[in-house]
């Protein structure tokens, strides 16, 4: 039975363990511990673990990418290594484990780095093109960007939907895209995605660009939580993979899949999935890839559900930059919790099974187990 961890320090903990287990079929894996800052206890921690024979395949698991979101992705990752690291090959399959790559919103239970920056906007070259994207953000200002201290519950509550009525003619999925997809311009909003790349992007590049073309054949995966029904995980295709969402399904045999487009998800800019998947396409295009992210949703997919998951997001992004009354931090801090980390005990068991589900039909089809 595998536990969600209580915090950062603990999660590191058991992940760190977990070395000895690899190591029993993986003689010579290794731990890196990257420290993000000069006198910080904040470490991105990987377990590499190279095959005994040939280096055929290569297996990338990656949690916290958004810091709070990696609390759940430790659970997955300590459920991967009881019941199927035993399946695979340890003579042609190597192995690459990250946690977390955002040590410090896992800590401070935030999706954002210490720069207030969203990692998964931040895998980008070109910032400068960059800026001028998504040009309809300002325009959205008093909805996803309030420059006020946060007052009473009640009254931000009331405020936020006069502000979505508003916005509403505009097309539920135009605040969405204008919302979510990433933002170059203004440092205190949501969905910042930097004006330069971070020490936790250059070195997640580094890592996994060195052992990707290592191999001939990887699968990448990326666990988050927040986004879909609550029921079901997503699996979230990128852009510029070739198979449909339903011939995903059908080939992985799971539930649910989805594209990053408008139509499926919604845009992203510089997301890190893509960012790998891209580039084995166009660096190494003899050597096959399959990249996608788990997204297990928490409050839900509805409407209503969609407008209080923004509504917690830009909320709690205005306390880290304009403060707030105490009772609205407590509240807005049982809401962000609730957002990425649920409560409740079936929540967690439905998480498993789905997690289950997609490592099953994913390694199964390419050829792992």
């Amino acid at each position: 039975m595998t536990f969600i961890p209580a915090t950062y320090e603990s999660s590191r903990e058991k992940f760190r363990a977990l070395l000895n287990t690899i190591s029993d079929r993986w003689p010579g894996s290794r731990l890196l511990s990257h420290f993000i800052e000069a006198g910080s206890d904040l470490t991105i921690d990987v377990i590499s673990a190279n095959p005994t024979n040939e280096k055929q395949k290569l297996l990338i698991l990656t949690t916290g990418l958004h810091g709070i979101e990696g609390y759940v992705g430790s659970g997955i990752l300590q459920l991967f290594i009881q019941e199927y690291l035993p399946r695979l090959d340890p003579g042609n399959t190597g192995l690459l484990l990250v946690h977390p790559i955002n040590p410090y919103g896992m800590k401070y239970r935030t999706r954002i780095n210490k720069n207030g920056i969203d990692l998964n906007r931040n895998f980008e070259e070109d910032f400068r093109a960059l800026k001028l994207l998504n040009s309809h953000y300002e325009s959205l200002k008093n909805l996803i960007n309030p420059g006020h201290p946060l007052r009473n519950p009640l009254y931000e509550k009331i405020a936020f939907t006069w502000n979505v009525l508003k916005a509403l003619p505009k097309g539920a999925r135009h605040i969405r895209e204008t919302a979510l997809m990433g933002q170059y311009r203004v440092d205190n909003g949501i969905y910042f995605g930097g004006f330069e790349p971070q020490e936790e992007t250059k070195f997640i590049q580094g890592i996994l660009s060195s052992a990707i073309k290592q191999y001939n054949h990887t699968v990448l995966l990326d666990i988050h939580t927040g986004y879909g029904p609550r029921w079901q995980m997503t699996l979230v295709n990128p852009p510029s993979e070739k198979m449909t969402a339903n011939e995903t399904a059908i080939r992985f045999k799971v539930p649910l899949v989805v594209g990053v487009n408008p139509d499926e998800f919604y845009t992203i800019h510089g997301d890190m999935i893509e960012y790998f998947h891209k580039m084995v396409l166009s660096e190494y295009p003899e050597k096959k890839i399959y990249a996608g992210s788990f997204e297990f949703g928490t409050y839900g997919d509805s409407l209503l559900e969609g407008i209080h998951s923004l509504r917690t997001t830009v909320f709690e992004n205005t306390l880290r930059w304009h403060g707030g009354s105490d009772t609205a931090r407590d509240w807005m801090k049982r809401e962000y919790n609730e957002l990425f980390l649920p409560s409740d005990p079936e929540w967690w068991q439905k998480a498993q099974a789905d997690a289950r589900c997609a490592f099953e039909g994913i390694l199964s089809a390419e050829k792992y187990f």
